[in-house]
């Protein structure tokens, strides 16, 4: 076999192993992982509601105080990829559905140092707290039973998971699952 033969042959062999891969993380893996229980459910939004963290300016922020809104909670960190890929989506979702009551909410788990930077590199146009490994019980709790980022949890303005996204995150498809939620009014709550 010729040597060009053979480097094309090795690059379909790649091409295919990179569409495998590819088809296997945004189908499979970063699928509808909601937690199957109403409770769990419940609880996963209730701990992240009840979270207050740092901001990249050091000020504690309870993330409660955004309640009412649809708020997208990301997981994610510096020297991940696929976060590094999503974000600059998720600010322009930002722009485009945030007087709309849309919120995202970044959670690093990271050095601030590097979290700082990166927020100022790229504008990040909302707020962004710092974690640390043990900032993770909340993903946890919420359903990334892998502890794995980016991690994406998708509340409604009645304060309930609505979705919840292992992996990276396409704007078309944070999209399709956040219009509705804009639309939709918030239940009366009972006293």
């Amino acid at each position: 076999m010729g040597t060009l033969k053979q480097i094309l042959l090795y690059a379909c062999v790649a091409i295919v192993a990179l569409a495998a891969g590819n088809y296997i993380r945004n189908n499979i893996i970063g699928g509808d992982k909601t937690p199957a229980s109403e409770e769990a459910r419940k609880q996963g939004a209730a701990a992240i509601l009840a979270a207050k963290l740092p901001d990249i300016n050091d000020e504690m922020q309870a993330i409660s105080q955004w309640q009412g809104n649809v708020l997208v909670v990301n997981f994610w960190a510096t020297w991940c990829a696929p976060c590094r890929e999503e974000i600059p989506e998720f600010i322009e979702a930002q722009n485009k559905f945030g007087d709309q009551g849309l919120k995202f909410v970044g959670i690093a788990i990271d050095r601030k140092e590097k979290v700082v930077a990166y927020s100022k590199e790229f504008k990040i146009n909302y707020p962004v707290l710092v974690g640390s490994i043990s900032t993770m019980s909340l993903a946890v709790t919420a359903g990334n039973t892998h502890s794995s980022l980016p991690f994406t949890v998708v509340i409604d303005r009645n304060g309930a998971i609505a979705k919840t996204y292992l992996g990276r995150v396409h704007r078309d498809t944070l999209e399709d699952m956040i219009v509705p939620l804009l639309k939709a009014k918030p239940k009366e709550i009972d006293s």
